[in-house]
Parts: C-alpha cells; structure tokens; sequence
C-alpha cells in the first residue's frame, strides 16, 4: 500500500481533522442546511476516511452513499461508524482507490461526490486529482461538487515567530540562533498560525478555480504576478497564503483557513524572505512579486512554492492602485474626477 494512505491509518491524524471545529462545521452546515438536494440522492465520498461526512449525508436522506477508501481505515474504522450509527442500509463502505472503484453494473452514476481532499496552501497532498478523477467518471452532467469552488489568497506579512520572538527570552537575545533556525527552514514553506495583526494586507485571489471544470494538468503549474499596497504599516518578512472552499446550496457555506477566521489545523503557509529582502513598510507601500505553486518532478503529490520580490518601479501596478507612489496617487486622483465630472 502507498505510504501516502498507510500514513491516514494513524488514528490521531483523524482525530486532530475531528476536532478541528471549523472544517466538522463548513462540512456539516454544508449538508445539513441544504437537505433538499440529498434528499434521495447516490452520493460519492471520495477518501471517506473515518466516513464521518458518509454518515452525515445518510442523515440528510441521500439513499446510497459509496463511502470509498483507500486506507486500511475503510474496514478497521469506516465499517464500525457506519455500524454503530445504524446506515449499513444507506452507506456501503468500500476498501478501495477512487482509480479503482467500479459501480456496480446496473448503478446509475452519482448525483453527488463529497470529499475532504484539501491539503496545506490546498493543493499539498494532490489529493484533489483524485477528486477531479470521480467526477470525470462518476458524477452525473448535472450532479454536484462539496466543496465547489476554491481561491488561493496571498498576502505580505511579518513573521513575528521567526523574527520577534528572538529578541528577548527571559532577557537573553538570540538573534543569531534565530537567524540560523531560518537559514535552517529557508528550503521549505513554514506551516503556522498567523494572528490577523501579523498581515500587512487582507489578502488578494492569487487563484481561483471551479471543481465543476478544473482539470487535473490546470494544477501542474499556478503562476501570479501583482503589485499591492500595504494597507497598514509593518515589517515585511514573508508572504502568507491560505484557502477558502465554498459549497454549493441555497444556504452557501464557506471554510476558510485565512489568519482572519477561526484557526483551521491547515493554519497557514508562509514562505519566510531571506533576511536580507526584509524591511519595515510604512502604508501604502508597493509590494511587487511573482509567485508560482509547481508540482514536485519527484513526487506529485507535493508542490514547490517560490517567490521572487520584484522591482515596483519596474512592474505595472493595477488600475487603479491605492499605493504612495507618484504616478498611482495621480492616476487615482484622475479617476476620482472622471467619476465626479
């Protein structure tokens, strides 16, 4: 069995997902409050792990759900869930990869394919061409995704943990240790908890896309170019990237993992700067950058961040662009007679 579903037997990566109160919640008020469109559907759970969101959709009133899994977890953990809460009738757990699941012969194709495939900054793990596999082959033209929709949002920010914290433990500065534990961790994003104070910027789509019509080759290669102005002052140390996903319904929810919602065990990831490109930005500054997500040559499943700083003096700024420089603090004043005259 691949490492990547042997890893998901470990009951306490299960356990921190099932607490982890925001996703039970987008996931259960995603269902729950739209009943209607479960109501006496076939529903697909892709990696239904402990089969909790099976469960969920059963009590919704879907008539089957195919709760397939491909870890050990689908007999040792699924089958006792589905059991204990009486849905053996609705719910037929599955050991099984997605890629090799076959409905039975007489079955219609489904109505609906749930899944809780998102992985950190949302695409680790490349659990999503998985997904994106179910509903090429499973789901009916006219069925449904949970979740839907996805953004990526990017922002600059400090680092306080990596930068701050340093300055004095129990009066003791360990600026050099803090600047070695960054060399150390330069070669890889860092996963942690940002306080919404730490953003210089409430964040800007760095992508968007509609699981309705992604395709698996639109994920090899994500690239964004911007200039934003801060809209508070503060030190630059890196840039932020989180995820939202939207469900579809009437009652439309959303899961975000933003430092301005409630904390997520996705948290956040940070691509720290090298020291040397930090700097303390007073308000409106412009920040000029490229950053691209690129699948690991050697391991699909992951993906390699980078972020190149560019020159702001160089680079197009948006219309129109709220930061202090010259030429943009005209053309806003431009526009701003245009709209009145």
């Amino acid at each position: 069995m691949n490492n990547y579903f042997t890893e998901y037997e470990n009951l306490e990566v299960h356990e921190l997902m099932l607490k982890d109160r925001p996703r039970q919640e987008a996931y259960y008020n995603a269902i729950m409050k739209n009943k209607a469109l479960f109501k006496d559907k076939v529903v697909l759970d892709v990696g239904a792990g402990t089969g909790i969101l099976s469960a969920f959709c059963a009590k919704a009133g879907a008539r089957l759900v195919y709760a397939v899994e491909a870890s050990n977890l689908a007999t040792k953990v699924a089958l006792d869930l589905i059991e204990e809460n009486g849905l053996t009738n609705i719910v037929k757990v599955i050991h099984s990869q997605i890629e090799e699941f076959v409905l039975p012969a007489t079955a219609e194709k489904v109505d609906i394919i749930i899944s809780e495939w998102m992985g950190f900054y949302l695409l680790h793990e490349g659990m999503l061409d998985s997904v994106l596999y179910a509903r090429d082959h499973f789901l009916k033209p006219d069925g449904l995704m949970f979740p839907s929709e996805c953004t990526i949002y990017v922002a600059p920010c400090a680092v306080p943990t990596l930068f701050d914290y340093w300055k004095n433990i129990d009066g003791i500065s360990m600026e050099r240790f803090a600047s070695a534990l960054r060399s150390q961790k330069s070669t890889r994003p860092e996963i942690t908890h940002l306080k919404p104070d730490d953003l210089l910027h409430e964040g800007i789509v760095f992508h968007w896309m509609s699981l309705m019509d992604v395709q698996a080759s639109d994920l090899d290669e994500i690239c964004f170019k911007d200039v934003m102005a801060t809209q508070v002052a503060g030190k630059h140390q890196g840039f932020c990237i989180w995820f939202e996903v939207r469900f579809p319904g009437e009652e439309s929810v959303i899961l975000s993992t933003s430092p301005l919602a409630s904390e997520t065990h996705w948290k956040q990831c940070v691509v720290v700067l090298p020291e040397d490109s930090c700097e303390v930005l007073e308000e409106k500054s412009p920040v000029a950058f490229q950053i691209s997500m690129k699948r690991n040559s050697n391991d699909a499943r992951k993906y390699n961040l980078e972020v190149e700083l560019l020159d702001p003096n160089v680079e197009e700024h948006p219309m129109p662009c709220g930061c202090h420089m010259t030429k943009c603090i005209l053309t806003e004043a431009h526009l701003k007679m245009m709209d009145t005259s």
